[in-house]
Parts: C-alpha cells; sequence; structure tokens
C-alpha cells in the first residue's frame, strides 16, 4: 500500500489504519470516530487528505478546456479562488466529483479523489489533445491537511501573518507556517468553516505538528465519512458513479447552462431515480445496498450510504428512490435484515449548521 507523508505521525499516534484507495490511512486515533466527530462541530479537527490526487492545467486555453470538460464553470473564477465541480464521462455520468482552484490567468489545479487520480489524468489527457493546454499529475508534489471545525480559523490565525479571518469562502491565500510556505485554502468538506492547507511533502510533518500542539484534534477517515454524510455531502462511489446522472440529484446546481462535453447525453437522460436524504423512524441504521420499500413493500430504491449522526444520535443516509417517493415527509422503509423498518424523506444537511 502506498503511504502518505504523515503515516509516521498516525502510526505514533496510535491509529488504527486501514486500506484505503490504495493508500494506508488512519480511520481513527485512539479516542474514536464520535470523538473526533464532535471536535469538528465544537472546535477544530485535522485531516490528513494526502492521499487526494492533485492535476495541474495550464496554457492558453485552459479556461475554454475547462469549461468543456468539466459541469461547472471555471470561466466564472477570480484568481485565488475555487469551485466545486464534477467530470462527466462519455455517458454524462460521472468520472469524479472535485474542486477547482484557478491559481492564474490561464492556470488551474484540480483535487480529485484518490480512487479515481488516474481516471481523471487520463480523461483530461484525452479531452485535451488538439489544444493548447498542458494537463500534468502533481499528486506525489504535494501533501494537504484540512484543519476543519468552527474554531480553525482562530487556531490558524494565531500561526500564520495574514489575517485568515478576512478570507471568503472558497479562497485561497498564500502564508507560512512556522517558516514553512504554504497555501492555505478556505475549503473543506465537512460541512464547517475550515482550511485546506497545501504544502511540500518534505514539510508535512513540522505543519501538522504545529497545527496538533495549537489544538486541532487529529481525525480519521470515519470521522470524515460521517461528517459529511450529516453535511448532506455526498461521497464518490456511494451517491456519485459512472452511471449517476447530476441532473437526478440536489448537486444538479453544479451544471452550469453552457455548452461542455457530453451535455446533449446528460440533459436528454431521464431520472426515473432521485438521490433524497433519509431519516429512519424505527431504531435501525441505514447501510449502503439495503432496500428501500414503499408502503405496500415494494422495493423503491436502495440505500447508498447511511450513519448513525454523532451529533443528533438519528440514524440518516442517502438513497436512491423512484421519482414518485421523493417528496419531504414521504413515508418510506428500509430492509434491515429482513425486517422493513420506518424512515422519511428528508432534505439534507441533516443537523443544524
Amino acid at each position: 500500500m502506498l503511504r502518505t507523508p504523515l503515516y509516521l505521525k498516525h502510526a505514533e499516534l496510535g491509529a488504527r489504519l486501514v486500506e484505503f484507495a490504495g493508500y494506508e490511512m488512519p480511520l481513527h486515533y485512539q479516542g474514536g470516530i464520535n470523538e473526533e466527530h464532535l471536535a469538528v462541530r465544537t472546535g477544530a479537527g485535522v485531516f490528513d487528505v494526502s492521499h487526494m490526487a492533485e492535476v495541474r492545467v495550464a496554457g492558453p486555453d485552459a479556461t475554454a478546456f475547462l469549461a468543456y470538460a468539466t459541469l461547472n464553470d471555471p470561466a466564472r473564477l477570480k484568481v485565488g479562488r475555487g469551485q466545486y465541480s464534477m467530470l462527466p464521462n462519455d455517458s454524462g455520468g460521472v468520472i469524479d466529483d472535485l474542486f477547482v482552484y484557478r491559481e492564474g490567468e490561464d492556470e488551474y489545479l484540480i483535487v480529485a479523489n484518490a480512487a479515481n487520480r488516474h481516471a481523471v489524468v487520463s480523461h483530461l489527457e484525452g479531452l485535451a489533445a488538439g489544444r493548447d493546454v498542458a494537463v500534468s499529475d502533481e499528486t506525489d508534489d504535494w501533501a494537504l491537511i484540512a484543519v476543519q471545525g468552527p474554531s480553525a480559523a482562530i487556531l490558524l490565525d494565531r500561526l500564520v501573518a495574514p489575517d485568515l479571518t478576512e478570507v471568503k469562502r472558497n479562497a485561497t491565500v498564500l502564508a507560512q507556517v512556522s517558516g514553512v510556505p504554504v497555501t492555505l485554502s478556505r475549503t473543506g468538506y465537512t460541512g464547517e468553516d475550515g482550511f485546506e492547507v497545501f504544502v511540500r511533502p518534505t514539510d508535512a510533518e513540522a505543519v501538522w505538528d504545529v497545527i496538533v500542539a495549537a489544538g486541532a484534534v487529529p481525525c480519521g477517515l470515519g470521522a470524515r465519512d460521517t461528517l459529511r454524510l450529516e453535511a448532506g455531502y455526498p461521497l464518490y462511489g456511494h451517491e456519485l458513479t459512472e452511471a449517476t446522472n447530476p441532473l437526478c440529484t440536489d448537486f444538479a446546481w453544479v451544471v452550469k447552462d453552457k455548452p461542455f462535453y457530453v451535455r446533449e447525453a446528460m440533459w436528454g437522460r431521464d431520472c426515473p431515480r432521485r438521490l433524497v436524504g433519509i431519516r429512519m423512524v424505527d431504531r435501525a441504521i441505514p447501510r449502503q445496498g439495503y432496500r428501500v420499500l414503499d408502503r405496500d413493500r415494494n422495493a423503491v430504491g436502495e440505500v447508498s450510504s447511511g450513519t448513525l449522526s454523532p451529533l443528533t444520535r438519528e440514524s440518516i443516509g442517502f438513497a436512491w428512490v423512484d421519482a414518485a417517493h421523493v417528496e419531504p415527509g414521504t413515508r418510506l422503509w428500509v430492509e434491515v435484515r429482513g425486517r422493513p423498518m420506518a424512515a422519511v424523506v428528508v432534505k439534507p444537511p441533516f443537523h443544524e449548521a
């Protein structure tokens, strides 16, 4: 398995290490997932997300190219700003969801999911043929540390010279942490305020140590998953797949009205099923793959993600269900070990921001 530049730190902290997207990553530390989750909701947590892929797109055609290749519109970005986006495939499904940062007039840095690194690079390289643009895989050139929570900005502000409280959401700023150059982006995937810290791999341990010493609680992939689900964010391989039409989800806002690759294939598809949030009424936890039933116990969908919220102690999840059952308040049942357990359709997020 691959290891991030912070692997030794995770081992020192007694993390439970698991395989994820080919990397040996911390699932949680000694305090457990719930404790880490609540640390992010109430204070500040720090995650190693160095397994994420970084891809640079640069050249005179970079803006027009990414406007064609992705669903959001990078032309709307000012230099130093970023946006959530998706990369569609040949059939109008999703290769990956990603974040696009505009670093210069003709230069962008894309952050993609680790498991989709090679698919993203290969697809972009194919689309770039014949255009005045270069696609470069820079994954091994970066470590990435996410500091998330309502106290994240205050914690980091004590460590750097720029006034981070003035940095807008989705904006980036150059800074130094204990003399180490970093790029700070006010982004994240937990539903809380926070920053993602781009740093060279050789400097990652020093930056991590300073952030932890300042009071951020180390958090693993387990809390990262419960936090994103509680916040109502999708996860590739669960809510989003190669067959997913983004227009059939609450994330359709990312599909901008512009010419883009396979636009016709996406706009021409129906939505026989839609992605909805569910909250369990009966005491049971929905899990990926569990069948969703109507009042007559006919199968009308399937759970894509589910958990017991560490914050609200309610069982929550996402499910793909037939279009006739998507209105909030609709009563459904989730089949748990052969037993139908009552649930209700709700609109995420599942917690009060």
